[in-house]
This record gives structure tokens, C-alpha cells and sequence, in this order.
């Protein structure tokens, strides 16, 4: 069963965050409310997201202050950040919430499809990378446990390989189609970089996995690193 994204919503007016569950609960992925900066900060201790809708005008901790604590932090500092606000002070303003850190920066009334889309896309992106992981670890233990498979049972080395190269064939072609997509979409660069970030991560654990196969040398490969 394949685990749901986590989106983390913070805005301090409580009609606010209705309206984006609404919005954003035809995705079927699990939606986190915070009603401030502290508490944003709070959640980001324990989970993990896929992006994260933060509005700008808040009391206490605004959304720049907030999104300066998320990127300083190893843990959440690559996790993509969608600006919200209802002020539009000018290309100045704009510029402030990119510099913070922002993939993108909307002003409200949003159109609602069009901000549906643009999350779709960083879940899409998450999803894949989770996935990426899964298969790394995997051969790791290949690697490591000479040949048993995850499941802790005996398990040919080939008929190993076989499955794992499987899995990857299926992540693999999933990354090509959301690379399509972007590039059809006109998407943003940040979605476009991480795509290619992505795909240079599956290339690499592909290499890896080839060097695996019977009578291509003894030398066990490097997994590819996961930063």
C-alpha cells in the first residue's frame, strides 16, 4: 500500500485553511493544518513533507521569518515551499519571498486549479524520490547480506537482481513521464531541476544495478548517495 505525501498548510485564519483542504483534497494525500509559524516549525520536527503552503501575512513569526528557519534546517531545508498572500507590494515583495526560499510565490484570489496543479506536481516529484529510496535500500541489503532478499529469506543473487532491476524498469519509467510532463507544462525551473535531480539519481543506481549482473566484474558498485 503505497503511503500518502504529507502537505503542510499554515496560515493563522482558520477560513483560510478550510478553503485549501478544499482545494487540495481532490489530491487524496494527507493534509497538516498550522496556525502559525512556531507551530509549522513544530510539525516539521517529526514529519515529513512534500511541500509546504505558507501564507505571508502572519502575527508573530511572518512567513519569511518562517520560511528562513525551514531552509537553515538540514532536515527540512530542500522541502518545497508554495508562498501565499493577499498584499501585493510589487516585484520587490515577490522577490523577498523567492529569496527566502520559495519555488513559487502566488497572490490571493488563486486560481484554485491552478494551484492543484502545481502541488500535484512536487507530490508527484516526492512520491519518486520515496520510491528512488526504497530501491537503493533494497540493494544495499543485496549488497550487504550476500544475497538474501529483503524479506529475509535465501534468495538467488540473480533472481534478486531480476526483481530489483523490475522495480527500478517501473520508477524508471514513471520519472520519464512526469519529465514529459513538465516539459509540456512550461512547469516551474525549481520542479524542472528536481526532476532532472531525480533522474540522475535513477541513472546512477541503474549503473549500479548493471554492474551487478553476471559477467560484468567482480568490484561490488557504490550506491548512489542519497543527498
Amino acid at each position: 500500500m503505497v503511503q500518502k505525501a504529507k502537505i503542510l498548510l499554515v496560515d493563522d485564519r482558520p477560513e483560510n485553511l478550510l478553503a485549501l483542504e478544499a482545494i487540495l483534497s481532490a489530491l487524496d494525500q494527507t493534509l497538516v493544518r498550522a496556525s502559525s509559524g512556531e507551530e509549522a516549525l513544530k510539525a516539521l520536527l517529526t514529519d515529513d513533507f512534500a511541500v509546504i503552503l505558507l501564507d505571508v501575512q502572519m502575527p508573530g513569526m511572518d512567513g519569511f521569518e518562517t520560511a528562513a528557519h525551514i531552509k537553515r534546517r538540514e532536515r527540512t531545508r530542500d522541502i518545497p515551499i508554495i508562498f501565499l498572500t493577499a498584499i501585493n507590494h510589487g516585484p520587490h515583495h515577490t522577490f523577498r519571498g523567492y529569496a527566502a526560499g520559495a519555488v513559487d510565490y502566488i497572490s490571493k484570489p488563486f486560481d484554485p486549479w491552478v494551484l492543484r496543479a502545481k502541488v500535484s506536481v512536487f507530490v508527484e516529484l516526492y512520491m519518486k524520490n520515496c520510491q528512488l529510496r526504497e530501491q537503493a535500500a533494497l540493494l544495499r541489503l543485496q549488497l550487504e547480506g550476500g544475497g538474501k532478499s529483503a524479506f529475509g529469506d535465501s534468495k538467488e543473487p540473480v533472481s534478486l537482481l531480476a526483481e530489483l532491476s523490475a522495480r527500478l524498469a517501473a520508477v524508471e519509467e514513471q520519472a520519464e513521464a512526469l519529465s514529459k510532463q513538465l516539459d509540456d507544462d512550461a512547469a516551474d525551473a525549481a520542479a524542472v531541476a528536481t526532476a532532472a535531480h531525480l533522474e540522475r539519481k535513477l541513472t546512477g543506481l541503474r549503473r549500479a544495478l548493471d554492474a551487478l549482473e553476471p559477467g560484468t566484474g567482480s568490484g561490488a558498485p557504490q550506491v548512489p548517495s542519497q543527498n
